[in-house]
């Protein structure tokens, strides 16, 4: 293990990427629900006091993006399941033989054999932990068909996007969307995190890592549509899952959103305006996808 995130583990780069040929779009008829959005121009990123300058998510600018379409929510298990089923795809995690997961979710007797990033030890490195085994062998998907797919690296996205016709969105067109139509908040539904009370997201409450008081309902991941959707109609675009982005950076790729395990004591990043990356072979428990078209 190499470089470490407090937001999402990295994959030691020096294990190498296991690359596959992308199967090819055999199911551009998807029928994955979508939000089509006009070409028009917005202000993306922040100058927020509680934001991250060293992650560039400033200065604020004026983008234009195209037309295009976004998922309304993250894909899931089963459309993942579906896409495997036809085309026998195997993730890199599966090459690999092992990812990411919280050591929270694991019996100690895992905890004690698995590897520890020494500068983010609640998470372990957990052989046979895949999309369809979320916490290592023992694990299934049962109740979890809505959720969305974890443990997936950014080839892997890339793979089902194009097996569905579309593609990984880039960031602006991420953030566009993320924002629903509200400019320059700090959330989708706008500056207060929970208005009236009220949860809007699936992030970590308590004290990270020890204890996670469930205030809004969730341990781990939430079923897609959890929540109130923003302004465009898009479900979880903060909270619940990193989502991986088409665009580089530096040596890695961009993800947005944040995640179920996200606290404002170490990573307040589901901001709409939040970035983070990783190593494009990097999996773990709280990073998934969207497709844009």
């Amino acid at each position: 293990m190499a470089e470490e995130s407090c937001c999402s583990p990295r994959r030691d780069a020096a294990g190498g990427s296991v690359r596959r040929p992308v199967p090819l779009a055999a199911a551009s008829d998807s029928t994955l629900e979508r939000v089509q959005l006009d070409a028009g121009t917005f202000l993306m990123g922040t100058e927020d006091a509680d934001g991250f300058p060293a992650d560039g998510e400033g200065p604020i600018r004026e983008v234009a993006v195209g037309n295009y379409a976004i998922g309304v929510t993250a894909v899931t298990n089963a459309q993942f399941a579906e896409f495997v089923a036809a085309t026998g795809y195997v993730t890199e995690a599966e090459h690999f033989g092992w990812s990411f997961v919280f050591a929270g979710f694991l019996p100690a007797a895992v905890r004690k054999v698995s590897e520890r990033p020494p500068a983010t030890p609640w998470w372990c490195g957990v052989a046979g932990a895949t999309w369809d085994h979320p916490e290592g062998p023992e694990s299934d998907l049962a109740a979890r068909s809505d959720h969305p797919v974890v443990h997936v690296s950014w080839s892997d996205a890339v793979a089902f996007c194009t097996w569905a016709g579309g593609r990984l969105p880039t960031e602006p067109e991420w953030e566009r969307a993320a924002r629903g139509g509200l400019e320059q908040k700090r959330f989708p539904w706008g500056d207060e995190l929970t208005p009236g009370g009220e949860h809007r997201c699936n992030i970590w409450q308590g004290t990270f890592p020890v204890k996670n008081t469930l205030d809004d309902g969730h341990r781990g991941t939430a079923p897609v549509r959890s929540y109130p959707p923003n302004g465009y109609g898009l479900y979880e675009v903060v909270g619940n899952v990193w989502e991986w982005t088409a665009d580089s950076w530096n040596e890695n790729r961009a993800m947005r959103g944040g995640s179920y395990l996200c606290h404002h004591s170490y990573c307040n990043r589901y901001r709409v305006a939040a970035r983070s990356s990783n190593d494009p072979t990097s999996s773990a428990g709280n990073l998934g996808f969207r497709c844009a078209w």
